[in-house]
């Protein structure tokens, strides 16, 4: 067997990224758990919710790439940055028109936001743990096309925008136990 020792901006980078991904983990299970409870309708807890899932991914992707510096450009985790502020802008917007309006919007950030994961992940493959992010980024996307096309069922609901949360957390939670070697520097 042989072993890779994991260079030091790997391991520091690897190490925030294994706090933030269980952190992410808890968040979206949580925020799904919640989101359930309220996904008939759009009152106010479902609209604070839906508004704050991208703001969390703008937090999340601002650490990520103030960690990821050390391991080459964090240009498209500053484009999903971008991109999650105006989610929740068009989001707020939405609410306002219906649960269509919002799965369009929600469905085109889940496609977007889904490409810069999978970009990210390939070019991380090195440091491990990756392939569940990788898996995470295609599925998002088309979990994203589901929704833009499910605004046109007849009596669309929140529920798969609720259920989508679960599945990414689980991907995160995989991917940061898989970041433990590299985090150690093995």
């Amino acid at each position: 067997m042989t072993t890779i020792a994991a260079s030091p901006g790997v391991s520091g980078t690897a190490s925030v990224l294994r706090r933030l991904y269980f952190v992410r983990f808890a968040f979206a299970i949580v925020w799904a758990l919640v989101m359930f409870t309220t996904a008939a309708t759009l009152g106010p807890v479902a609209v604070a919710l839906l508004v704050l899932y991208p703001l969390f991914d703008v937090a999340a992707a601002i650490i990520d790439a103030r960690a990821s510096r050390a391991g080459g450009s964090p240009a498209l985790l500053y484009v999903n940055v971008a991109v999650s502020l105006v989610t929740a802008i068009g989001v707020a917007i939405a609410c306002m028109s219906g649960i269509p309006a919002v799965l369009r919007v929600w469905g085109t950030w889940a496609i977007v936001a889904g490409l810069v994961q999978l970009i990210v992940g390939v070019t991380r493959r090195a440091m491990g743990g990756q392939w569940p992010m990788i898996l995470s980024g295609g599925i998002s996307v088309l979990a994203g096309a589901s929704f833009v096309l499910g605004a046109s069922a007849p009596n669309p609901t929140l529920v798969n925008a609720a259920g989508y949360a679960i599945p990414g957390g689980i991907f995160f939670l995989i991917s940061a136990w898989r970041l433990g070697r590299a985090a150690k520097g093995r």
